[in-house]
């Protein structure tokens, strides 16, 4: 690195220049983009690298997992296959890929040390190749959304323009929490564990296995504050043809824009520090 580029990344000159030099960052991640995407492909061939299937694996792992959860669990809530299964099936892929970029977010900056230590790059790079590595990912699940929805039918009725909504703001929210907890984990070692806690409670605690509507009107609120909830419903309702409450979309962007005013302004503070902290 050279010692202008360091003397910006390490010097402190006021909350505005902190704000300026975060905001050039990440302008100039925009510009790099490709870089991003070159890393997460990198990342998900040499994972797999020596693998007949791939990351494929992991789909056909999911795929089983959906058919056994589906008719053992739907046998067990007394709920039609033709429902429970799709249901399921839909809930795991895309739940898996929010727990999966926010899991993976806590190394963000960890696994990038070597680099953000030896070169210029902008920091925001990292958090991209951290969301597109995932998106990759769910690219080889949708195998399994295709044929469910094929299979079931669903392509009929599902809303296709609306579900791209849905993941737009899905993918703008665990971008930002993303983000949020790679900063945080690049200081207390700590925070992946504790991180990697809660988004399994969550997968108890949000509708991927069981359905909304076994919830009592009563007890209605558990899911209303269940930001992930909120957004597996923006994205799997659409698909098997049901109606999203409004406020869910309200949620999610709210969510979205406080959630990225905090993260950069964290970003912006503690920006100069990151290489410090690995």
């Amino acid at each position: 690195m050279d010692t202008a580029t360091h003397m910006l990344r390490t010097g402190r000159r006021g909350p505005l220049f902190e704000f300026q030099m975060a905001l050039r960052d990440l302008r100039a991640s925009g510009e790099r983009l490709d870089l991003a995407w070159s890393l997460a492909w990198h990342d998900v061939v040499s994972r797999y690298r020596g693998s007949i299937l791939g990351p494929f694996w992991i789909t056909l792992s999911m795929g089983l997992m959906v058919l056994g959860i589906g008719f053992l669990w739907g046998e067990l809530f007394r709920v039609s296959i033709h429902e429970f299964i799709p249901f399921v099936a839909l809930g795991i892929v895309f739940f898996g890929t929010v727990t999966g970029t926010i899991n993976e977010g806590c190394e963000t900056f960890v696994q990038a040390a070597s680099m953000l230590s030896q070169t210029s790059l902008p920091m925001f790079t990292f958090v991209w190749r951290t969301v597109l590595r995932n998106l990759i990912n769910l690219g080889h699940h949708l195998v399994i959304v295709i044929a469910v929805l094929i299979y079931f039918g669903f392509w009929r009725t599902a809303n296709y323009p609306v579900a791209t909504l849905g993941l737009c703001l899905m993918v703008a929210n665990v971008a930002w929490l993303s983000m949020l907890v790679a900063i945080v984990s690049a200081r207390f070692r700590d925070i992946p564990q504790i991180v990697a806690s809660i988004t399994q409670a969550a997968a108890l605690m949000t509708p991927v296995f069981w359905l909304p509507d076994r919830i009592s009107p009563g007890h209605r609120v558990i899911l209303d504050l269940n930001p992930f909830y909120h957004l597996l419903q923006a994205v799997r309702a659409p698909l098997m043809g049901s109606q999203i409450m409004p406020h869910t979309y309200l949620i999610l962007a709210i969510m979205a824009a406080v959630g990225w005013t905090l993260t950069f302004a964290i970003f912006a503070y503690t920006r100069r520090r990151i290489v410090h902290y690995l």
